[in-house]
């Protein structure tokens, strides 16, 4: 019900007024934290000196770096943190060390962009004016792309990114709730980090923290506006092990909020139980497994003389994520995932459901994916 009903209000109901840049905007610090991103750090950093005013600061963590990622980012003109233990390793801990760089001169707000991101023209103007108009942080819509040529897999996997990163926010948006912060295309004001703890290798760092401060009343608000992308992995090693490691987390974040979810203490803070619920939904191809598997089993029971209502409730869930996955697809999903390969999908769901079974084997260990390098800031 929880994915029906932000995938419903991202594709149905009308939005309200975007929140407009603003001329004369507070100074902002990019924060880069980067792990071994020589092959494509000078262009992550002219992007973003492209989207700078004046007074802006671009500030790259280069952390446990065993390539020339300092050396690049610097020359092109961001100022460098370089980071090395071997103990503590992960994107955590790079970020912990830019805020307290930053916190020698502390900038109004802090915006955090991945190394291999690229973002869109006038997005930082308009994460910063989110935050100085709503004070509060801004989430930015934060997209993957399948490279060209990459085939039907990438393709599902493209839309079921955006349904989770684009149509479900813009559904929270609509609705007038907060959406999570997703990592990258975060927009936060400098009171909520100077003294936030940061430091950890969680998978998912960025969902821990965003409920972090949504149980101490500071929600995000979603950014359509403001576009941030990034580009699938070019391998399927590259490509798997990122999916392991996003379902992984994702995954250990569930068992979190389901447990946060029945504490009734928590049941006053509204923020932060709209962002449980959210967080309970599972990724698109597990939910769509679970629903059609309960279903099935239902069916057959309700064939040998079983209870019909267990079969009936199951129908009406798989036509409902059915209805509003279909929804979704038909408003914001036909140029990334086009009609003659919708027949492909089911190939795909089966592909990341063999991935379960190896899940649990966590690794908190920050890797670098392997992507291809292009310009797709259009």
């Amino acid at each position: 019900m929880v994915f029906a009903i932000e995938c419903l209000a991202g594709s149905l109901l009308a939005g309200k007024a975007p929140t407009t840049a603003i001329a004369i905007r507070p100074a902002v610090a990019v924060l880069v934290p980067a792990h071994d991103e020589s092959s494509g750090i000078a262009e992550t950093v002219r992007n973003i000196r492209r989207e700078m005013r004046q007074g802006d600061r671009l500030v790259v963590v280069a952390d446990n770096c065993s390539d020339d990622t300092a050396d690049i980012a610097r020359a092109e003109g961001a100022e460098v943190v370089e980071r090395q233990n071997r103990l503590e390793r992960g994107k955590g801990y790079a970020l912990d060390a830019g805020i307290r760089y930053l916190s020698q001169t502390p900038p109004k707000i802090v915006v955090v962009i991945d190394a291999d991101c690229r973002i869109g023209s006038g997005a930082l103007d308009h994460l910063v004016s989110t935050v100085a108009t709503n004070r509060r942080p801004a989430q930015a819509l934060n997209l993957q792309i399948a490279p060209p040529g990459s085939g039907h897999k990438l393709a599902a996997a493209e839309f079921a990114y955006l349904v989770k990163n684009h149509v479900r926010p813009l559904g929270l948006l609509r609705l007038g709730l907060p959406c999570p912060l997703m990592g990258t295309g975060m927009a936060l004001p400098w009171s909520l980090l100077e003294d936030a703890r940061l430091a950890s290798s969680h998978q998912v760092e960025d969902v821990k923290f965003s409920l972090d401060l949504a149980r101490q009343g500071h929600t995000a608000r979603f950014c359509p506006q403001a576009l941030v992308t990034s580009y699938f992995p070019h391998s399927k090693e590259g490509t798997e092990t990122q999916r392991r490691r996003w379902e992984s987390g994702h995954l250990s974040m569930i068992f979190h909020a389901s447990k946060a979810v029945i504490q009734p203490a928590n049941w006053t803070k509204f923020g932060y139980m709209v962002l449980l619920f959210d967080i309970l939904v599972p990724p698109l191809t597990l939910l769509g497994a679970a629903t059609f598997a309960m279903t099935l089993i239902s069916g057959l029971l309700a064939l040998i003389g079983g209870p019909t209502l267990p079969f009936a409730v199951a129908l009406i869930n798989s036509m409902i994520l059915l209805c509003s996955a279909g929804l979704a697809w038909a408003v914001h999903g036909r140029s990334v995932l086009p009609l003659r390969n919708l027949a492909q999908v089911p190939l795909y769901a089966m592909s990341k459901i063999r991935l379960y079974p190896n899940i649990a084997a966590r690794n908190d260990v920050w890797v670098r994916t392997d992507r291809e390098r292009r310009d797709h800031t259009g």
